[in-house]
């Protein structure tokens, strides 16, 4: 009993040392963990940021196939996957958000309601206000990122070919601050110093009368 009593004080005490072990490692171990998240929550966003610029150009370029095949813009995104051959893999969603729904750039502004349900879609970005890691065309609040496939529609990076469009697809004239569309090859402008008053339309001057001898 006497041998039992010796050793039970010499066991307790390597246990409480062991256990004070155990609670300096994990108290270590968290210290490294925390200071480790911030790096891996950058690198999560950078690579989001990164599959965001590969689906936005993706679904930009297949609305321009789609408006070259159809000589219009889609009304809904769906459409994009209903062209054949296939313009586009699949209806890419949104990697920035939960949702996953784009955030539509269309021809024309929407009503005060802003809805753009029906208005021709030229365009996507992101709904994401977060600031980015990456710089996209000189920004870098995601929102900001626009992936169109018009120019210089209502400010939008892009192609200049929706400005046209707007009348003839929506019976409404291009808005405010779009830039005028190239001529036709064989028409000419007001202010070049062509005579363009007998030009008829869709033709060509006329030839010029023979020299009087």
């Amino acid at each position: 009993m006497r041998g039992k009593n010796n050793t039970a004080p010499s066991q307790t005490g390597a246990r409480g040392f062991i256990l004070v072990m155990l609670l300096a490692f994990i108290t270590v171990m968290g210290i490294f963990l925390t200071m480790a998240i911030p790096p891996v929550a950058t690198e999560i966003q950078r690579d989001q940021e990164a599959e965001l610029i590969f689906r936005g150009e993706a679904m930009a370029n297949a609305i321009r196939l789609y408006k070259a095949k159809t000589g219009g813009y889609p009304l809904a995104l769906e459409e994009l996957t209903k062209i054949r051959p296939r313009i586009l893999r699949k209806l890419y969603l949104d990697p920035m958000t939960h949702e996953g729904e784009w955030d539509l750039i269309t021809a024309v502004q929407p009503g005060a309601s802003g809805d753009k349900t029906g208005l021709p879609i030229v365009g996507v970005k992101s709904f994401c206000e977060k600031d980015s890691f990456t710089s996209y065309h000189d920004k870098t609040l995601i929102s900001d990122w626009t992936f169109s496939a018009a120019d210089n529609l209502l400010g939008i990076p892009g192609a200049a070919a929706a400005a046209g469009l707007l009348q003839s697809a929506t019976g409404q004239p291009a808005p405010p601050g779009t830039p005028p569309q190239p001529l036709p090859p064989g028409k000419t402008g007001p202010g070049n110093g062509v005579d363009t008053s007998n030009i008829p339309v869709g033709g060509t001057p006329p030839p010029a009368p023979a020299p009087s001898n």
